[in-house]
Protein backbone atom coordinates (compact mmCIF):
# COMPACT_ATOMS: atom_id res chain seq x y z
CA UNK A 1 0.00 0.00 0.00
CA UNK A 2 1.25 3.60 -0.98
CA UNK A 3 1.49 6.33 1.39
CA UNK A 4 1.22 10.04 0.62
CA UNK A 5 5.17 10.09 0.11
CA UNK A 6 4.71 7.20 -2.86
CA UNK A 7 1.60 7.18 -4.06
CA UNK A 8 3.36 9.61 -6.51
CA UNK A 9 6.78 7.94 -7.64
CA UNK A 10 9.69 9.85 -8.03
CA UNK A 11 10.71 10.77 -10.91
CA UNK A 12 13.06 8.76 -12.98
CA UNK A 13 17.12 9.56 -11.80
CA UNK A 14 17.67 11.56 -14.87
CA UNK A 15 15.06 14.44 -14.15
CA UNK A 16 15.58 14.39 -10.85
CA UNK A 17 19.00 15.40 -12.28
CA UNK A 18 18.24 17.88 -14.32
CA UNK A 19 15.65 19.37 -11.97
CA UNK A 20 18.27 19.49 -8.33
CA UNK A 21 21.12 20.36 -10.98
CA UNK A 22 18.90 23.52 -12.53
CA UNK A 23 18.29 24.30 -8.62
CA UNK A 24 21.56 25.76 -7.75
CA UNK A 25 21.50 27.99 -11.02
CA UNK A 26 19.00 29.99 -8.95
CA UNK A 27 20.55 29.66 -5.43
CA UNK A 28 23.13 29.30 -2.86
CA UNK A 29 22.67 29.06 0.86
CA UNK A 30 24.37 30.20 3.84
CA UNK A 31 26.97 28.52 4.31
CA UNK A 32 28.34 28.98 1.00
CA UNK A 33 27.27 32.29 1.13
CA UNK A 34 29.21 32.97 4.68
CA UNK A 35 32.51 31.15 3.11
CA UNK A 36 32.64 33.47 0.19
CA UNK A 37 32.26 36.29 2.30
CA UNK A 38 34.92 35.57 4.09
CA UNK A 39 37.81 34.76 1.00
CA UNK A 40 36.41 38.08 -0.33
CA UNK A 41 32.75 37.56 -2.24
CA UNK A 42 32.77 38.14 -6.06
CA UNK A 43 28.98 38.72 -5.55
CA UNK A 44 27.12 41.84 -4.18
CA UNK A 45 24.84 40.48 -1.50
CA UNK A 46 21.74 42.45 -1.20
CA UNK A 47 19.58 42.51 1.65
CA UNK A 48 15.80 43.19 0.03
CA UNK A 49 14.43 43.75 3.73
CA UNK A 50 13.14 48.01 5.00
CA UNK A 51 15.81 50.02 6.04
CA UNK A 52 14.17 49.56 9.50
CA UNK A 53 15.13 45.98 9.72
CA UNK A 54 18.64 46.14 8.03
CA UNK A 55 19.59 48.69 10.81
CA UNK A 56 18.56 46.35 13.50
CA UNK A 57 20.48 43.78 12.09
CA UNK A 58 22.23 42.26 8.78
CA UNK A 59 24.89 40.09 6.99
CA UNK A 60 28.11 41.73 7.35
CA UNK A 61 29.09 43.28 4.01
CA UNK A 62 25.38 43.72 2.88
CA UNK A 63 24.06 46.03 1.29
CA UNK A 64 20.17 48.00 1.99
CA UNK A 65 18.56 47.54 -0.44
CA UNK A 66 14.53 47.13 -0.67
CA UNK A 67 13.08 44.83 -3.29
CA UNK A 68 10.79 47.65 -4.64
CA UNK A 69 13.49 49.81 -4.70
CA UNK A 70 15.71 47.79 -7.29
CA UNK A 71 15.27 50.17 -10.57
CA UNK A 72 17.76 50.55 -13.43
CA UNK A 73 18.69 53.86 -11.89
CA UNK A 74 19.67 52.29 -8.93
CA UNK A 75 22.17 49.33 -10.27
CA UNK A 76 24.32 52.21 -12.57
CA UNK A 77 26.46 51.75 -9.64
CA UNK A 78 27.55 47.90 -10.83
CA UNK A 79 28.71 46.83 -14.18
CA UNK A 80 26.29 44.65 -15.82
CA UNK A 81 28.20 41.27 -15.49
CA UNK A 82 28.17 42.11 -11.20
CA UNK A 83 26.21 38.63 -9.81
CA UNK A 84 23.79 39.47 -6.87
CA UNK A 85 22.28 37.49 -4.45
CA UNK A 86 19.07 38.24 -2.33
CA UNK A 87 18.62 37.85 1.00
CA UNK A 88 15.34 38.20 3.31
CA UNK A 89 14.19 37.55 6.51
CA UNK A 90 13.54 34.12 5.62
CA UNK A 91 11.94 30.89 4.31
CA UNK A 92 8.56 32.71 5.42
CA UNK A 93 9.13 36.08 3.56
CA UNK A 94 9.02 36.16 -0.36
CA UNK A 95 11.44 39.43 -0.72
CA UNK A 96 14.46 37.27 -2.21
CA UNK A 97 12.78 36.15 -4.38
CA UNK A 98 10.91 39.59 -5.41
CA UNK A 99 13.86 41.53 -5.45
CA UNK A 100 16.22 38.71 -7.77
CA UNK A 101 12.84 38.46 -10.12
CA UNK A 102 13.16 42.57 -10.66
CA UNK A 103 17.30 42.32 -10.93
CA UNK A 104 16.56 39.32 -13.50
CA UNK A 105 14.04 42.09 -15.53
CA UNK A 106 16.92 44.50 -15.17
CA UNK A 107 18.90 42.01 -16.98
CA UNK A 108 20.92 41.20 -13.87
CA UNK A 109 22.94 37.95 -12.94
CA UNK A 110 21.06 36.96 -9.78
CA UNK A 111 20.77 33.83 -6.55
CA UNK A 112 18.72 33.90 -4.02
CA UNK A 113 20.32 33.17 -0.36
CA UNK A 114 18.11 30.09 1.03
CA UNK A 115 17.28 30.42 4.38
CA UNK A 116 17.95 34.39 4.59
CA UNK A 117 18.29 35.47 8.22
CA UNK A 118 16.86 32.65 9.60
CA UNK A 119 19.20 30.38 7.67
CA UNK A 120 21.95 32.40 8.44
CA UNK A 121 21.58 32.70 12.45
CA UNK A 122 20.58 28.73 12.59
CA UNK A 123 23.74 28.06 11.08
CA UNK A 124 25.48 29.98 13.85
CA UNK A 125 26.35 32.71 12.15
CA UNK A 126 26.28 36.51 13.14
CA UNK A 127 24.05 39.73 12.30
CA UNK A 128 25.78 43.54 12.52
CA UNK A 129 23.70 46.41 13.55
CA UNK A 130 24.21 50.12 11.69
CA UNK A 131 25.57 50.76 15.63
CA UNK A 132 28.12 48.24 15.09
CA UNK A 133 29.35 48.80 11.81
Amino acid sequence: MATSVTAIPPAPSAEAREHFAAGFGFETDCWDTHEALEKGADFVLLDVRSPALFAKGHIPGAINLPHGKIVRSKMTDWPDETIFVTYCAGPHCNGAARGALRLAELGRPVKIMAGGITGWLDEGFHLVSDEAE
